[in-house]
């Protein structure tokens, strides 16, 4: 049987960590078997490098090796890529297609980031794992195909299971070997040992002297946190070893290359709404509702201000027409109402020039219309529809349009159509 270390040496395995040999180790005894393996990781640790281990100290060698990132395969194309599909299946499928399991049928599939995976494809992958068949997609025909499963990820497989992403059964299958790979943090004996072999490669690459640490650097090499891993590490190594024209390096410099208190780290999206979003149609369009309410009653404000102080129009707080109005002062005037309005008329002198004046009353030179006070009522369902129709008659019709505009879906607008005989 191999040795781990000539195993490390073969496959350019750096470091001499308990973790990583235990690792190693553990491949190196299943290799020979047909048992399914999960390679437990964080990004960037070389996960990659346990299935070909795998693969070339099996009874498989001489069958095909095919490595699959399930993370970068769209959902809509997934199942096509690993089973195939015939000819007319799906828009674009012009001819018959062999899916992965089909080409490496006496070889050896590596998933990668097999925690992307759709529920959809799980159910197929679970169905190849227990009796070797699958289906083409479009076809109806069960055919066998014969592979060794190595799947990998850098996800808590246990959290995706309670949070109903990933299926229970297909985790069992699919771990008979755990083989964890420890993060770089955890072998701070090899850091600066694969630091130098990154070095070494990237000197005789670009064909130039190969660069040095510091003591002080050293020490900062071996404490940093290295959130990316070796992949992290190698990236550092040939920044600095294409981009510093002094081969000794600083603790400064060292830094000047890492992130701190990842200020240089990608900005996190996180997919949660914020509590202030609505979340119903129906919370949407009570919004809208309360605030004409709002606006209904800032008229009323300004109406009763003119009643109460017999003022112009110039002399009306501008902020509260601009409110009402969304127009300045000098812009303002009044349409025509049948009640909570002030009639101004407006009538041109001798001189060409406008006057203002309103209804003489008593010995007054002013009068006020009368002005009813009426319980205001606000029936929801009315200003609904009074919603609805001028949407509809603002987008010409279009019921999508309309749609988007009062913020509902297509089909919620056509039922109200209904509902409401518009």
């Amino acid at each position: 049987m191999e040795t781990v270390q000539n195993i490390k040496q073969r496959f350019e395995i750096i470091g001499n960590d308990p973790k990583l040999n235990r690792a190693v180790e553990k491949a190196i005894q299943v290799a020979p078997t047909d048992i399914s393996v999960l390679v437990v990781g964080e990004s960037g640790v070389g996960k990659e490098s346990i299935p070909k281990i795998i693969h070339a100290l099996s009874h498989r060698k001489h069958g095909k090796y095919i490595a699959v990132n399930c993370g970068a395969i769209p959902e809509g194309t997934i199942d096509s890529e690993l089973f195939g599909h015939e000819k007319g299946s799906f828009t674009g499928a012009t001819s018959t297609r062999e899916g992965y399991f089909e080409v490496a049928d006496g070889g050896t599939i590596f998933l990668d980031e097999v925690g992307e995976l759709p529920l959809t494809t799980q159910v197929r992958l679970l169905r190849v794992l227990e009796n070797g068949e699958f289906i083409k997609v479009g076809s109806s025909q069960v055919q066998k195909t014969n592979v060794r499963i190595v799947a990998a990820t850098n996800v808590n497989l246990f959290d995706a299971i309670e949070k109903g992403k990933f299926r229970e059964d297909l985790y069992y299958r699919l771990s008979t070997v755990d083989i964890l790979l420890p993060p770089l943090r955890d072998r701070k004996d090899d850091i600066h040992l694969l630091f130098r072999k990154f070095s070494a490669d990237f000197a005789h690459k670009y064909k130039m002297p190969a660069i040095k640490l510091e003591e002080t650097a050293i020490k900062y090499l071996l404490g940093y946190r290295w959130s990316g891993n070796i992949r992290q590490l190698r990236n550092a190594a040939e920044q600095i070893s294409v981009l510093e024209t002094k081969r000794d390096i600083s603790l400064q410099t060292l830094m000047s290359y890492l992130p701190q208190d990842g200020s240089h780290l990608p900005s996190v999206i996180r997919d949660k709404k914020s509590e202030s979003d609505f979340s119903t149609e129906r919370d949407i369009l009570y919004k809208v509702l309360f605030d004409m309410k709002s606006d209904l009653n800032d008229l009323k404000k300004l109406t009763l201000e003119l009643m109460k102080n017999g003022a112009k129009v110039q002399d009306i707080n501008p902020n509260l027409v601009q409110k009402v109005y969304g127009k300045r002062e000098e812009e303002t005037f009044f349409e025509e109402e049948p009640r909570n309005s002030v009639v101004v008329k407006k009538e041109e002198n001798q001189q060409g020039q406008q006057e203002e004046f309103e209804e003489e009353e008593d010995e007054n030179n002013y009068l006020l219309a009368e002005t009813v006070e009426e319980e205001e009522t606000l029936s929801l369902e009315a200003k609904e529809i009074e919603l609805i129709k001028k949407s509809l008659e603002r987008n010409k019709g279009k019921r999508k349009l309309a749609a988007d505009e009062l913020g509902i879906s297509e089909r919620t607008l056509y039922r109200k159509i209904k509902q409401y005989d518009l």
